[in-house]
C-alpha cells in the first residue's frame, strides 16, 4: 500500500509541477525541452523497478562478491560499454540484499534536475527509505537546495542505509545534477550507498573517494566474461563446446557479454554451432546491428568517418588517424569515444585500438559505405608508419595495399632483411610477402625473394633471385664491385646482398665465396648509418655465423672458432637468438671434433637452452645442439638417449642442404648404427648426399672411417686400408680411429705413424687421447709388452672416467678384457665401465658424478626433481610446494635443460647417475 500511495502522491505533484512551470515563470522549460516533456508525462513506475532477469541469465558470483563491497563504501561505480552486462549484474546483486534498495533507470529527460530528483525521491519512498508524502521538486529545471538538505538529513537519521542504484546514469550527464547528487551523498553519511551504472565516467570527484578508500569500482575489464563463465553461458543456451573453442570465442569477443549472447543465439540456429562460432562474419550478424545502433549511429559524421577509417589499423594514434581522415580533429574525438566506453580502448602513450569485433564490423561497413577506399587507407597508413619508424606495421599495411615495391624497399633500406632469417619473425614476414607476384620486379623485391628462399635452404632459387637483384654473387662481380646495371645500389641494399651471399656460400659449401661476402660486408658497413647497424645486431651476428660455419666445413677449426665465439657472447636479445644458438651448436661440434665431449655437451646444452628460451620455431636453427648431444651420448654408449636426440633433431624433418649439420647428422647416425653392430647400414648412413663446392676433410675422414670399419667387419682389410689413405693428423678425431683400423688390419707401423703425427698437435681432448692410448696399448700388447699395455690402459681409464667415455673401450675389442680384469684397472673401471663390486649393504656402488652443464640445480629445482622421482604430476608438485603449475613447469624445463634430457624418466635416471637423488 505504501508503494501505491507513493506513486499516487508523485503523480499529483508532477501534475502540479507542470501547471506551475507552464507559461513564462522564471526558470520555466522551453517548449519541446526533453526535461519539461518528461516532467509532464505520467510517472513511469517501471523506471523505479529493477529489470527482470532473462531465463538464460547467468549469475556471476565473483562480481556479486565484488559488489558486496558497495555496502561498505559510499560510492560504487559499475562502468562499462554497451552490452557489458552492467544492469543485469546490478539487478542480480540488488535482489539478494536485505536492506532497502531504490532503483532508478535514467532517461534523457533526467538532465533537468527537477525530473531527475522526482524519480529519485519516488524510488526512495517506494522502498520505504523515506516517509511518504514528502515534498517534491516543483520546477523541472531546478531543485531547491532546502529540499536536498532535507533529503540528506532524513537519510542520515535513518536506522539503516539505503542502496540507491542509478542505472544508465550516463544519460543524465548534467553537471548541476552531479553536484546535487554529490551534495546529498556527502551529507547523507552512512544513510546512503550510491551505485552508479554507467557507460561513461560521472562528473563526480572520484579521485577524492578513491584516495579515501571510499569507492568501489567495477570496470570493463572485470565485466568481461572469463572462459569458464562463457562456457556456462553457452551451456544455458544449449551449446556445449570444447574448452579451446570457448577460449577462441572469448578472445574474439574479449569476453563482451552481448557479443557472447548474440553469438550463442545465432549459433543455436546453425547445423554446426562450433564451426559457426569459429567462422561467423561479425559484419553480417546481430552483433553488427547491435554495435552499429549502440555505438555508430547517433555519432557525428566526423566521428563515424574516423571510426570507419581507423578500422583498417591494429592500433592508432591521433596523428595517424588524422593522416587517414585528412582532418586534424582525431585527438578530441578519440578521447571522447574512449571516455564514452564506445569500444575504443586506450593502450597508453596516446595509442588506441578498437575492440576486435567492432573493428571487424566497421571494416565490413567501410567496404559498403566507402567502396574502394580500403587500399588507399592502407597506403596512407604504411607511409605514415614508415616515417614514424614503425617498420613491422608499415610492412603489414604495405602488403595489404599490394604495394610490394614499397614494402620490400622499406625492409631492405631499414637493413632488416635479416629478420627473414632469424626465426622469430621469419614465418610472419614470409607469410606477409607470400602474396607478392612476379610483376613486382625491383632489386628490393628480388632480395626479399632470395632471403625467403635461402631461409628455406632453397639454394637454387635463392641464387637466381640474388643475381636478378642487380649484382652477381661475391667472387663473380667485376672489379670495383659495381652492379651489373652500372648504377650503384644503396649501401643498405648491397650490405643485405652480402649477407645473403654469405648464407648462399655456406649452403653451397663454398668457404672462399663466404670469405668474399664477409670482406664485402666489412667494407659496406662503413657506408651504412651507424644507427641502422645498432638497430640490427642480427646482421653482423648472422654474417659471422655463416662464415664460421663455412670455415668449419673446410676444416679450419681454429679460424671457425674465432668467427663463432664473438657471436656466442653476443648480449641476449630476440633478434640475435638464432645466430647465438647456431654459433653455440657449431662450437659444440668443434669441441666434439677435437675430442672434448664434456665441453661439447655444455655448449650443446646451451644451444638447446637458447632455442627454448627464445621460443625459436623448430626449423629455424640448424639443430646442431641436439646432434652434438647425440654424438656425445654415442661416445658414452647411451644409445637410447642418442636415438631419442636424433629423432628430436629430425622433427620436423631437418633440412639437409646446410652441409655442417647434415654431415653431423649423417655421421652421428652412422656411429650409432656401428655401436648397434649394423655396419653396412652405418656405411650407407655416413654419406649425407651433399654436392658441396668444397669437400670437408673431417666429414670425408669420418665417412671413410665408418666405411672402412664396415669393410673390415666384412673381412676386407685391404679395402679398408685403401679408404684410409687420405686421413691425416690434421683431423685428430679421424686420425685416432683410422690408426685403430690400421692396427686391426695388421698395419701397426701405419697406425703408429698416424699417432705420431698427433703428438705435436695441441688442443686435443680426452676423447682423442683415450683412443690414442688404447691403440698404443693394443700395439704393446701385440708386441708382448704387457706392462706398457696396462700403463696405457690405466691412463686411458683415468682420462675417460671423468667424461664417462665407454665407447672407445667397447670398440677396442676382446684383447682389452683380460687387462680390465686385473688390479688396479678393475677398480678404475668399476661402476661406470664395468659392474662394480657389491657393497656390504647390497646397494650399487656410487658412480662418479660428472659436472652439470648449465650450473648446479637450485634448491627449488631439487625440490621439484625429488617429487618428480616420486611419480608426482606437475599439479601435485605445485600443490605440495605451494607453487603455481606454470612455475613448476618452468622449474622442470630448467632441470631438463641442466640435465640435458627431454623426458621425465631420463631426468630421474640422469639425476641418480649424478648423485642428485
Amino acid at each position: 500500500m505504501l508503494e501505491v500511495q507513493a506513486v499516487h502522491d508523485l503523480r499529483t505533484v508532477v501534475v502540479s509541477a507542470v501547471a506551475e512551470t507552464d507559461g513564462n515563470a522564471a526558470g520555466a522549460a522551453e517548449p519541446g525541452d526533453p526535461g519539461a516533456d518528461a516532467l509532464a508525462d505520467p510517472f513511469l513506475r517501471t523506471r523505479i523497478v529493477p529489470p527482470a532477469r532473462p531465463a538464460a541469465h547467468l549469475p556471476r558470483p565473483r562480481l556479486v562478491r565484488r559488489l558486496d563491497r558497495a555496502l561498505r563504501t559510499p560510492l560504487t561505480l559499475v562502468d562499462g560499454p554497451a552490452g557489458a552486462g552492467k544492469t543485469l549484474l546490478a539487478a542480480d546483486w540488488a535482489a539478494g540484499l536485505r536492506q532497502p534498495v531504490a532503483w532508478v533507470t535514467a532517461e534523457a529527460g533526467d538532465r533537468r534536475p527537477g525530473v531527475f530528483w522526482t524519480y529519485v525521491l519516488g524510488a526512495l519512498r517506494s522502498c520505504g527509505a523515506l516517509r511518504p508524502g514528502g515534498p517534491l521538486p516543483a520546477d523541472a529545471s531546478r531543485v531547491d537546495g532546502r529540499l536536498l538538505a532535507a533529503l540528506a538529513a532524513e537519510l542520515e537519521e535513518a536506522g539503516r542505509p539505503v542502496v540507491l542504484v542509478l542505472d544508465a546514469y550516463d544519460r543524465v550527464g548534467a553537471p548541476e545534477v552531479a553536484e546535487q547528487l554529490e551534495f546529498v551523498l556527502r551529507h547523507a553519511g552512512r544513510g546512503m550507498r550510491l551505485v552508479l551504472v554507467t557507460r561513461t565516467e560521472p562528473l563526480l570527484p572520484l579521485h577524492r573517494y578513491r584516495a579515501a578508500g571510499e569507492l568501489t569500482e567495477i570496470r570493463a575489464a572485470e565485466l568481461a566474461f572469463t572462459p569458464d563463465e562463457a562456457a556456462a553461458l553457452l551451456e544455458l543456451h544449449g551449446l556445449g563446446l570444447p574448452a579451446q573453442s570457448v577460449r577462441a570465442l572469448v578472445d574474439r569477443t574479449r569476453g563482451w557479454a552481448a557479443g557472447l549472447t548474440l553469438s550463442a543465439l545465432a549459433a543455436r540456429e546453425s547445423d554446426d554451432p562450433e564451426r559457426y562460432l569459429k567462422e561467423f562474419e561479425a559484419g553480417h550478424s546481430a552483433i553488427a546491428d547491435f554495435l552499429l545502433a549502440e555505438v555508430l549511429e547517433g555519432r557525428t559524421p566526423q566521428t563515424q568517418d574516423l571510426l570507419l577509417r581507423v578500422s583498417v589499423l591494429e592500433r592508432f594514434r591521433p596523428d595517424l588517424a588524422n593522416a587517414l581522415t585528412g582532418r586534424v580533429d582525431a585527438e578530441p574525438l578519440l578521447v571522447g569515444l574512449h571516455r564514452a566506453n564506445a569500444f575504443v580502448e586506450d593502450l597508453g602513450h596516446s595509442w588506441y585500438r578498437l575492440h576486435p569485433l567492432f573493428g571487424e564490423i566497421l571494416r565490413a561497413h567501410l567496404r559498403v559505405r566507402l567502396p574502394g577506399l580500403e587500399p588507399e587507407l592502407h597506403r596512407r597508413a604504411a607511409r605514415w608508419l614508415r616515417r614514424a619508424g614503425f617498420l613491422p606495421e608499415a610492412l603489414a599495411h604495405g602488403a595489404a595495399a599490394q604495394e610490394w615495391d614499397f614494402a620490400a624497399g622499406a625492409l631492405v633500406d631499414d637493413l632488416a632483411i635479416g629478420r627473414l632469417l632469424t626465426g622469430l619473425r621469419a614465418g610472419e614476414l614470409t607469410q606477409l610477402f607470400s602474396g607478392m607476384g612476379p610483376e613486382a620486379r625491383t632489386p628490393a623485391t628480388d632480395l626479399v625473394r632470395a632471403a625467403r628462399d635461402l631461409a628455406r635452404h632453397d639454394l637454387d632459387h635463392g641464387l637466381v633471385h640474388l643475381r636478378r637483384a642487380g649484382e652477381p654473387p661475391a667472387g663473380e662481380r667485376p672489379a670495383g664491385g659495381a652492379p651489373a646495371d652500372g648504377a650503384p645500389a644503396p649501401a643498405a641494399a648491397r650490405l643485405s646482398r652480402a649477407l645473403l651471399e654469405a648464407l648462399a656460400a655456406r649452403l653451397a659449401g663454398s668457404p672462399p665465396l663466404a670469405e668474399d661476402a664477409a670482406r664485402a660486408a666489412d667494407r659496406l658497413r662503413r657506408e651504412v648509418p651507424a644507427r641502422l647497424l645498432e638497430e640490427h645486431p642480427e646482421l653482423p651476428a648472422l654474417l659471422l655465423t655463416h662464415v664460421g660455419s663455412a670455415r668449419l666445413w673446410a676444416g679450419r677449426l681454429e679460424d671457425a672458432r674465432a668467427a663463432l665465439l664473438p657471436v656466442a657472447k653476443t648480449p641476449g636479445g630476440p633478434s640475435t637468438a638464432l645466430p647465438r644458438e647456431e654459433s653455440l651448436g657449431h662450437l659444440a661440434l668443434l669441441d666434439h671434433l677435437t675430442g672434448w665431449p664434456g665441453r661439447a655437451e655444455r655448449r650443446a646444452r646451451a644451444a638447446v637452452a637458447e632455442e627454448e628460451r627464445a621460443g625459436l620455431p623448430g626449423p629455424a636453427g640448424s639443430g646442431l645442439g641436439r646432434l652434438v648431444l647425440a654424438a656425445v651420448a654415442v661416445e658414452r654408449h647411451e644409445l637410447d638417449r642418442a636415438r631419442a636426440l636424433l629423432d628430436e633433431a629430425a622433427r620436423p624433418p631437418s633440412r639437409t642442404r646446410d652441409p655442417v649439420p647434415a654431415a653431423c647428422a649423417a655421421l652421428t647416425t652412422a656411429r650409432l648404427l656401428l655401436a648397434e653392430g649394423r655396419t653396412r647400414a652405418a656405411a650407407e648412413a655416413a654419406d649425407p648426399g651433399l654436392a658441396a663446392a668444397v669437400p670437408s676433410p673431417w666429414a670425408a675422414g669420418h665417412a671413410a672411417v665408418v666405411e672402412a670399419t664396415a669393410r673390415l667387419a666384412e673381412g676386407r682389410p685391404e679395402a679398408a686400408v685403401d679408404l684410409l689413405r687420405d686421413v691425416s693428423g690434421d683431423q685428430p678425431s679421424c686420425a685416432v680411429e683410422a690408426a685403430a683400423l690400421q692396427l686391426a688390419a695388421g698395419r701397426p707401423a701405419a697406425a703408429v705413424d698416424l699417432l705420431d703425427g698427433l703428438r705435436a698437435r695441441g688442443g686435443t681432448g680426452p676423447a682423442v687421447s683415450v683412443r690414442a692410448a688404447l691403440v698404443r696399448a693394443r700395439a704393446a700388447d701385440r708386441a708382448g709388452d704387457a706392462a706398457t699395455a696396462r700403463r696405457l690402459v690405466e691412463h686411458a681409464l683415468l682420462d675417460a672416467r671423468r667424461e664417462r667415455l665407454r665407447r672407445p673401450f667397447l670398440d677396442a675389442g676382446p684383447w682389452i678384457r683380460p687387462l680390465l680384469a686385473t688390479a688396479p684397472l678393475r677398480e678404475l673401471a668399476a661402476g661406470w665401465l664395468t659392474p662394480g663390486p657389491p657393497r656390504r649393504d647390497g646397494r650399487e656402488p656410487p658412480r662418479p658424478a660428472p659436472e652439470l652443464a648449465a650450473g648446479e640445480l637450485s634448491g627449488r629445482e631439487r625440490d621439484v626433481l625429488e617429487r618428480l622421482a616420486g611419480m608426482m604430476s606437475a599439479e601435485e608438485i605445485a600443490a605440495d610446494l605451494c607453487l603455481s603449475v606454470n612455475t613448476v613447469k618452468t622449474h622442470l624445463k630448467s632441470v631438463y635443460r641442466k640435465l640435458a634430457v627431454s623426458r621425465r624418466g631420463d631426468a630421474v635416471r640422469r639425476a641418480r647417475d649424478l648423485g642428485l637423488l
